[in-house]
């Protein structure tokens, strides 16, 4: 695509102008001390550096900020951080996050995000598992591009770190209740303090609820609620200076009705839902109801137990970090969307345990070098099954559009009798679909990093990462959909069909008996038998393995200006499609059938997506001064074999793209107006190509644009700080999000899907020297409507549905901090 070259180049060459000119070190703008900024550490290399000493392109935001700007969970944060995108699909467990357009991962339990996500060094392997309210926050750190040297084959996109803060040894806590719209209330406490010398603990819950913003016509019941609560115990032992360990323990629990979509197109499916009873809204996206017969269900348990010894010595250091992980997760969806009981079950089981082991040594071989090298290993078991069956109104529905093609009314009936079935077999209520998978993951990664101090001010950089993935899967099905079973071309010449006559389709110039007419019913057979596997021809095992590293020149053009050039690879392993649209590869499925291991219906598919390798390039440069500090960075970035994940349906379809690349900048800069005023800024400019993707689920997509990715994001913040009498304070805060518009999906039509953001937040809020403080706040002021995501509508060809994002939400806080 490239159409924003003249944009970019005037922006990249503004960009170098102004580096080159603050580089100059007699600039007394960054001769002063940095009188209004605290020194921000952050962990991007897995150790303590500077925000601004750090050559890593990452985005800080810090306690204070989310709790001024009310972000209650990590989807939220994409508010203040424009290069992640965060979107909410159609369960509570089923959100996807991208850094830079880049990620994947969101409802297929085979695939693990692109985007790693880790809660105090801890990774979570799901999107579910890192939606909980975020307790005792001390910054998130959002790290663009591929992260594989140093974590591993989960952040080939990029990392989101969350960091909490360690118990206290000096009592304190704090208690909140925010209360707000469609019956918002929140809860939130936690405690810290001493419990001898040497050892420290902390106590935090939170409980979450709020009714639903989207209506149910049907029976009036609310979608899109809120019920969640989570609790969390952190033990700090420090019996010296040289050894720490921390133990946490943390339990979360969703239980919600959850996800509303809207009808965006009404197809010409429409018309037969309601001439058998059904309702529903068309044609309208931003209606916020929706007519289903019952409620979804969304039912989520996170659990989790880690340690992490820290040994500090005179010229070394060595961290290590245990977990143990669960997640259970079981929702059920009327996954037609309609009143008609066209799917009476769309039912999701899954559970994954996870476990966990790094080992980090961190010293320096005198003033010149600093050395890291770490082992990670994980081992993780899922297991996820799933059912998709008919209603009692599917076959009804298939009646009236098989007469609606210029087939007789009667042809479900006549091909059961003429087959010698029981009337009712075919789209029988509870007919469909069980799928049960399971995926065995083992994964061990390697990696080193040098610092090599050449001079005072220039650092070469030097990682690499060793990463070795063994996954293996289990599919089978129960497949009682008889319907979909049927050869048709078969069938046909059963019937006195000549062999060549019985693939040849009727049309209105080749009208019966010249044709098979029962090839017009090949769209109803929904749910084909899924292949088991593993099998003969199929093993369902992966052995991946890849070197990934990372290539560094940082400079220190003066005292607080730095800049640096970077080159960074990143991989993520084979990925497994556990959907119930996994199917083998042609070749595979030719030898099946020879084989007489597979029936003439089956067709072929995707079983996998074989790894994504990723390629960065990066040109960076920080500053800071007297009343603030920016950052800029240039980059270059690539993905081959690009794993894409597009729903189908009734599954998903897991294939590779050739390439996907980006070109783009990104700015972010903190200022001080006044004393008083603070400003927060941050701009994302992106070029994004499919450069090669001849064999989408949706045909070549070679040279178009990736959908999702807005090529401008910005964000504007500002925040106003005053003293009052007697020692109280006050805040206003205000921040804007944008986001340019696109295509939302692939498989959608751009003119029914596309999406622009433009969100306003606001807070106010004042603290009295007793440690008591008060606020209002409001997110997504001016009601703007945007989709976060839309696809095929299930069963309904020609018809399209989509998530809307959430409306104006508003509400008060109260909050009581002592101690320390």
């Amino acid at each position: 695509m490239r159409n924003f070259k003249g944009l970019r180049r005037s922006a990249i060459s503004s960009a170098l102008t102004f580096g080159a000119l603050m580089s100059v070190a007699t600039n007394p703008l960054f001769a002063q001390e940095d009188a209004f900024l605290e020194e921000i550490v952050v962990t991007a290399a897995k150790r303590e550096q500077t925000l601004q000493e750090v050559p890593i392109s990452v985005s800080v935001t810090d306690a204070d900020t989310v709790e001024k700007a009310v972000i209650l969970d990590v989807i939220d944060l994409q508010t203040v951080v424009p290069s992640l995108r965060v979107s909410q699909l159609q369960s509570t467990g089923n959100t996807n996050f991208l850094i830079r357009g880049f990620g994947n991962g969101a409802n297929n339990p085979g695939i693990e995000p692109s985007v790693g996500v880790f809660i105090d060094g801890v990774y979570r392997s799901r999107s579910a598992s890192a939606l909980s309210d975020l307790p005792n926050l001390e910054r998130i750190e959002v790290q663009r591009g591929p992260q594989s040297t140093l974590f591993g084959k989960n952040a080939s996109a990029g990392v989101i770190s969350v960091v909490t803060q360690a118990p206290q040894f000096e009592a304190g806590g704090s208690v909140e209740v925010l209360a707000g719209n469609f019956g918002s209330t929140v809860f939130r406490g936690n405690v810290t303090g001493p419990l001898s010398e040497t050892v420290a603990f902390s106590l935090s819950g939170n409980y979450n609820q709020r009714d639903g913003y989207f209506d149910n016509f049907a029976d009036g019941s609310e979608i899109n609620e809120r019920n969640r609560y989570g609790v969390r115990g952190d033990l700090l032992f420090a019996p010296n200076e040289t050894f720490s360990l921390r133990v946490i323990a943390d339990f979360d629990e969703i239980d919600e009705n959850c996800c509303g979509t809207t009808n965006l197109f009404n197809g010409p499916t429409g018309g037969a839902v309601q001439l058998i009873g059904g309702n529903l809204v068309p044609n309208d996206p931003f209606s916020y109801g929706t007519f289903i017969n019952f409620d979804s269900d969304n039912e989520i348990e996170n659990s989790g137990l880690s340690a992490q010894m820290d040994f500090d010595y005179d010229n070394f250091s060595i961290t290590s970090i245990t977990a143990f992980r669960n997640q259970s997760a079981v929702s059920n969806a009327d996954s037609d969307f309609t009143s008609a009981d066209l799917i009476g079950r769309n039912f999701e089981d899954r559970d994954i345990d996870t476990f966990t082991q790094e080992l980090r040594l961190t010293t320096s071989f005198g003033e010149k070098t600093d050395f890291l090298f770490g082992i990670f290993y994980a081992q993780e078991d899922v297991q996820y099954d799933t059912a998709l069956l008919y209603g009692a109104d599917f076959r009804a529905y298939g009646e009236l559009l098989a007469a609606a093609s210029g087939a007789d009314p009667n042809t479900f009936s006549d091909l059961e009798a003429g087959l010698g079935l029981p009337a009712g077999t075919f789209f029988a209520p509870g007919a469909g679909a069980r799928d049960m998978a399971e995926q065995d993951d083992e994964s061990l990664s390697i990696f080193a990093n040098f610092d090599f101090y050449l001079t005072d001010r220039a650092t070469l950089t030097v990682g690499a990462n060793y990463t070795t993935v063994e996954k293996d899967i289990m599919l089978t099905q129960n497949n009682t959909d008889v319907f979909s079973q049927l050869d048709f071309a078969a069938i046909g010449v059963g019937l006195g069909l000549p062999p060549a006559l019985a693939n040849v389709p009727c049309s209105a110039t080749n009208p019966p008996p010249a044709c098979n007419a029962l090839l017009a019913l090949r769209p109803f057979q929904f749910l084909p038998q899924t292949l088991p596997i593993p099998n003969s021809v199929e093993s369902g095992t992966s052995d991946d393995s890849d070197v990934t590293y990372t290539l560094r020149f940082a400079y220190d053009l003066t005292d607080s200006l730095n800049a640096y050039v970077s080159y960074g690879t990143g991989f993520k392993a084979t990925s497994w499609n556990l959907s119930r649209d996994s199917r083998p590869i042609p070749a595979d499925l030719a030898a099946l059938q020879a084989a007489s291991l597979a029936p003439a219906t089956s067709l072929p598919g995707t079983r996998f997506a074989a790894p994504e390798e990723t390629t960065v390039y990066e040109i960076g440069l920080k500053g800071s001064f007297d009343r603030g500090n920016f950052a800029l960075t240039l980059f270059d970035q690539s993905i081959e074999g690009f794993q894409s994940n597009v729903f189908t349906g009734t599954g998903f379809n897991l294939i590779n793209a050739g390439e996907q690349s980006t070109e783009g900048l990104e700015f972010e800069s903190l200022w001080y107006a006044t004393d008083q005023l603070q400003i927060n800024f941050a701009l994302m400019l992106l070029d994004p190509v499919f450069d090669d993707f001849p064999n989408s689920s949706v045909g070549d997509l070679t040279g178009t644009a990736p959908p999702g990715v807005s090529e401008t994001s910005a964000s504007l913040a500002a925040t106003y700080s005053w003293e009052l009498s007697n020692g109280w304070s006050a805040f206003a805060r205000g921040d804007y999000q944008y986001e340019s518009d696109v295509r939302v999906i692939e498989n959608v039509p751009e003119a029914i899907a596309s999406r622009e953001v433009g969100l306003l937040n606001a807070s106010f809020g004042i603290a009295s020297p007793g440690g008591w403080e008060f606020g209002l706040w409001g997110r997504n002021l001016t009601e703007d409507e945007f989709l976060q995501s839309a696809f095929p509508t299930v069963a309904q060809e020609g018809s399209f549905n989509g998530y809307p994002n959430a409306p104006r939400t508003y509400g008060l806080s109260i909050r009581k901090t002592f101690g320390q």
